[in-house]
C-alpha cells in the first residue's frame, strides 16, 4: 500500500478508522452502547486483525442517530429498529423514484 492510498481513505465513509473507544468519545457515549447497538444489529463493526471493533464514519452517523433516540427517551431496541425502518423507506423511496423517472420521459405530464 502506498502512501497515496491510504490518503484516499481518508474520504472513504465506509473505512473502519475508529477504535471503539475513540468512536464513543466522539460520540459522547459508552462503549457498552456500541456494543448494544451492534447486538442489535444496526451495525456491524469491522475487527481488527487483534479481533478490536473498528468503525466507519458511516456507521458513526448511524450510532449518533440511535443515540439521538435514545436520549429522546426511545429503548435502545426500539431506537435500533426505528433507524432500520427508515432506512428501508429511504431506499423504497429511492427505487421508487427511479422507477417514475423513465414512465415521465416517455409519457410526460400534460401541460395546461
Amino acid at each position: 500500500m502506498t502512501a497515496d492510498d491510504s490518503y484516499d481513505r481518508l474520504d472513504d465513509d465506509d473505512y473502519p478508522a475508529y477504535t471503539m473507544g475513540r468512536a464513543a468519545d466522539m460520540l459522547g457515549t459508552t462503549q457498552g452502547f456500541l456494543r448494544a447497538i451492534g447486538e442489535a444489529r444496526l451495525i456491524t463493526p469491522l475487527r481488527s486483525e487483534g479481533g478490536h471493533r473498528r468503525y466507519s464514519r458511516y456507521q458513526l452517523r448511524i450510532a449518533a442517530r440511535a443515540r439521538e433516540l435514545v436520549d429522546q427517551g426511545t429503548p435502545i431496541e426500539a431506537a435500533c429498529r426505528i433507524i432500520i425502518l427508515e432506512d428501508q423507506l429511504e431506499e423504497a423511496q429511492r427505487i421508487n423514484a427511479e422507477h417514475h423517472r423513465p414512465a415521465e420521459s416517455v409519457n410526460p405530464p400534460p401541460t395546461v
